[in-house]
């Protein structure tokens, strides 16, 4: 089956879907956007994404055409036309057409909504663990880009990042921020156990605040599972009981060997473990 793809009001077969080369979010990477999964024919989180993309667009001064709510049904109705069960959603924000860096003259934003199929790790992955390496790329400060913004530049860091992970044969990379504190993984948030507690790096070191993230910590708490923001290094990991990694496509991941070192027993985690039932048990029954 061809799907289809959403651009500027217009439902455009996938092979023919294409922006123009002046496209701002081409030249400049002037753009938001956002990624979703959707499991057994429901999207998840659906609404907190959008929230978030909407508040990336005004925060980067990019007025959209549409409602928080129509872009919602937007979204639902692409699902049902490509007639995806389980897949994800990508949704890209640009300011629209213009040369020159500018973004005074450029108006009319480009709106691309696609679905795909996503498998970001195999099974295995999730039952024997992730080995990751601390890359030299660090992420760009929060001085310099506001990480609050899902934005089209913010991830040339972790592309870099990315690579060098892929050529030390490593599972993902870890990225620290300039002053040397664990902050996250190219594509996911970062998350230890020490000592039956949950530690995750707070927002202000210049992370992504994670709809998963956000979702993990949450099932933690009712699980009774103490949940804390605070600063750590590399030290903090390798000591760790447990070390696992979250993200849209990444749900919630074990690593079990840093920077060749064994986190706890080498082996996933308890709590890891639980929290990856207990979230994928929630992608089952909550969605739209």
């Amino acid at each position: 089956m061809s799907r289809v793809v959403y651009i500027n009001g217009e439902l455009v077969p996938q092979e023919e879907a294409k922006v123009s080369v002046y496209d701002h979010g081409l030249l400049y990477g002037d753009g938001v956007f956002e990624g979703i999964r959707m499991y057994s024919g429901k999207i998840f989180k659906l609404w907190e994404h959008i929230v978030r993309l909407y508040r990336s667009a005004h925060a980067m001064m990019i007025s959209l055409p549409i409602t928080p709510e129509e872009m919602e049904q937007i979204v639902l109705d692409l699902c049902r036309k490509n007639e995806v069960v389980d897949g994800y959603v990508r949704i890209t924000i640009t300011r629209g057409i213009g040369l020159g860096l500018d973004p005074r003259g450029v108006k009319n934003p480009t709106v691309i909504i696609m679905t795909d199929k996503l498998s970001l790790y195999p099974e295995e992955m999730y039952q024997e663990g992730l080995s990751v390496v601390t890359v030299s790329t660090r992420i760009t400060p929060a001085q310099s880009l506001e990480p609050r913004i899902k934005s089209l530049g913010k991830y040339v860091a972790n592309i870099q990042a990315k690579i060098e992970a892929n050529r030390s044969g490593a599972g993902e990379g870890l990225m620290l921020n300039t002053e040397g504190y664990v902050a996250e993984g190219t594509g996911d948030n970062v998350f230890i156990v020490q000592e039956g507690a949950l530690i995750t790096p707070p927002t202000y070191v210049g992370i992504l605040e994670g709809i998963t993230r956000n979702t993990v910590m949450g099932l933690a708490r009712d699980m009774g599972i103490p949940v804390e923001e605070t600063l750590f290094t590399q030290f903090d990991v390798y000591t760790a009981d447990e070390c696992f990694l979250t993200g849209t496509a990444a749900e919630v991941i074990p690593v079990v060997k840093v920077d060749g070192r064994a986190i706890g027993t080498g082996l996933p985690g308890e709590i890891t473990n639980r929290l990856i039932e207990a979230y994928r048990t929630l992608t089952k029954t909550e969605g739209v």
